[in-house]
């Protein structure tokens, strides 16, 4: 008797031990969050070893050893150099970086495009705000692979052959095949105009920032905007000059059906940075609307009060604060339009997934290679745009005392 009234209460005491356990919601969240990783990579594990096993069976072999043979195709726009005789991987990286080139355009137009039109969109004048709305509606219910053909089909046969091609000014030719400007060359003593030039942006800030501090303590305001344009303009002018002009430039001329020499912006290029920057601005707008819209209408009174002027009330009082607001989805606006870039192909702009996902992928038949190698490019850059934007987010939010 008194063994059996010993065994039972340890047996009962072990389970009431583990339930404790479980019955913890710390405890209870980090097994469950252990057996969803552990349930995942056994699952990744498990589509890898399958396409490993379909890849043999097809009789391929999984590497990345296709990267140093020659890509044997052009590129029609390069911003490193490149040749037919090029290994893939350059012709990746050349497709990589048109991939930037094309973003770091399309966001930087789409959100002046954005700011105005979403101040424009407030506008007490009935015309610019009817005008801004319809831009607004139809921009963003369209499709922006039916916008992107659109304004490649205008500029390609809007604009004259090369041999009736316009010349705006000397060294600028513009055709259907592209605008030609002229290309700088730079000579070594050209450092001494860069190193002014950064010189002159740090200057800047420091003024800048120095004469914030003193408006804050004595009121005195201090015209910077003039003063640093001067400054960073006049710097490297005077440098410039006295390093003996180290910059030339090399003008395009017409030799035989098209232009050659110079720099060039390709129609592709032209018509997929618009049409980004466009339809992307108009959510950027509803974005800064909502954002202005979301900041007390007494903030704009208590400035009137002060005798602010209505565009000082707007940089000074209210885009601060809607900021706070508009960063946020603004940071998912920046990430559709990198992402979107990838509809190039349509207008055959040679960006990433023109080149390592499309020409390389079928010259290789390494289609899974490729297209990891493709998504992987994709994933950093929206890594990079979120931790920057988050950075820039927490910067400008309000500090709690």
């Amino acid at each position: 008797m008194s063994a059996r009234s010993t065994s039972g209460p340890v047996i009962g005491a072990g389970g009431d031990g583990l339930l404790k356990y479980w019955r913890d919601k710390r405890i209870r969240a980090v097994i469950t969050q252990i057996l969803v990783v552990a349930g995942l990579f056994a699952f990744l594990a498990y589509i890898a070893s399958n396409a490993v096993a379909n890849l043999e069976a097809l009789g391929k072999e999984f590497g990345f050893e296709f990267l140093g043979a020659p890509a044997s195709y052009d590129i029609n726009q390069t911003l490193i150099e490149y040749d037919s005789r090029s290994p893939h991987y350059r012709a990746a990286l050349v497709g990589m970086l048109n991939t930037l080139l094309v973003a770091a355009c399309g966001v930087l137009f789409a959100t002046i495009i954005g700011f105005t039109m979403g101040v424009m969109r407030l506008s007490s004048n009935w015309l610019v705000n009817r005008m801004v709305y319809c831009y607004i509606e139809i921009t963003r219910n369209v499709p922006v692979l039916v916008q992107i053909l659109l304004w490649h089909g205008i500029i390609v046969h809007s604009f004259p052959h090369p041999r009736q091609a316009i010349i705006p000014a000397e060294g600028f030719v513009l055709s259907n095949r592209g605008l030609y400007m002229p290309k700088p060359l730079f000579e070594p003593e050209f450092w001494v105009v860069v190193a002014a030039f950064v010189a002159a942006l740090i200057a800047a800030v420091v003024f800048a920032r120095w004469a914030q501090a003193k408006q804050n303590h004595t009121g005195t305001v201090y015209p910077v905007f003039s003063i640093n344009l001067a400054l960073i303009v006049g710097l490297p002018l005077i440098a410039y000059l006295l390093a003996g002009q180290p910059l030339g430039f090399e003008s395009p001329e017409l030799k035989g059906f098209n232009y050659r020499g110079g720099m060039v912006i390709k129609p592709e290029f032209a018509a997929l940075w618009w049409a980004l920057s466009l339809y992307t601005g108009a959510f950027i707008a509803e974005i800064v609307r909502s954002g202005i819209q979301a900041v007390s209408h007494g903030q704009t009174e208590a400035s009137y009060a002060l005798g602010l002027r209505p565009n000082r009330t707007l940089r000074l009082i209210i885009i601060p604060q809607a900021l706070r607001v508009i960063v946020p989805p603004l940071t998912s606006q920046y990430l559709n339009l990198t992402k979107n870039s990838s509809l190039a192909i349509a207008i055959g702009y040679m960006d990433i997934v023109a080149t390592l996902g499309g020409i390389t992928l079928n010259q290789t038949g390494k289609e899974m290679e490729c297209m990891m190698l493709v998504l992987l490019t994709y994933l950093c850059f929206s890594i990079t745009i979120s931790l920057f934007m988050n950075w820039y987010n927490r910067h400008i939010a309000l500090v709690e005392r």
